[in-house]
């Protein structure tokens, strides 16, 4: 098997984009992109720091989450979690970002990339009230590029089917895999009920 390693490589394998894969690329947000990120629950944004060392994060509340403020203006809230600041300390030294909303039920999937930096302007958090808990910060991204994706990789993988669903049990629950993971590391040890356990209460505390 040759590895892959100049364009030629890769177009004389894979060939030209079609035509309308390039011309849906938007440089605003329009309509249809507003009314999927309004839907949106659930989105995940990557980032990378200085050295181009990637990273991808979950992110997700009730439907419409992520705010549009403008065409080219959106607003990420970021609440109460781990603290590690994975994302936000990319953002202070990179700020290219790339974010992917999915809708329940639609197999279709709306990608942005664009720049992204830091707010705690009380007007901003305000806008995220209506949650009963405000974010401690928001990230601010302007839009560069904007489509739609098509529905094959959903489709493919079932994601919205119910009975693609595994049964919950048939895998560890966290605290047993952290408990684990910590033990491989030679980490202190907690019992399994004690990490699960604070799981459940960083949940309640900051959900």
């Amino acid at each position: 098997m040759a590895k892959i390693e100049t364009m030629d490589q890769l177009r004389g394998i894979y060939g030209d984009p079609l035509e309308i894969a390039i011309q849906k690329q938007l440089s605003v947000l329009d309509k249809h992109c507003r009314r999927f990120i309004e839907l949106s629950p659930f989105a995940v944004i990557s980032s990378a720091d200085e050295n181009g060392e990637a990273d991808v994060s979950p992110r997700g509340d009730g439907p419409g989450f992520v705010r549009v403020l403008d065409e080219k203006t959106i607003l990420m809230p970021d609440r109460p979690g781990n603290r590690r600041l994975d994302t936000l300390t990319n953002i202070l030294v990179n700020p290219q970002v790339g974010l992917l909303f999915f809708v329940p039920g639609m197999n279709e999937t709306l990608r942005i990339n664009g720049t992204a930096e830091l707010h705690d302007d009380a007007d901003l958090l305000d806008m995220f009230g209506d949650t009963g808990k405000l974010p401690i910060s928001v990230i601010k991204i302007t839009v560069q590029e904007a489509f739609l994706h098509c529905a094959k990789s959903l489709m493919r993988s079932r994601l919205w089917q119910v009975d693609a669903q595994i049964e919950r049990k048939s895998f560890p629950t966290l605290g047993a895999i952290i408990k684990d993971q910590l033990s491989l590391e030679g980490g202190p040890v907690a019992t399994q009920e004690e990490t699960d356990a604070h799981f459940a209460k960083s949940i309640a505390d900051n959900g």
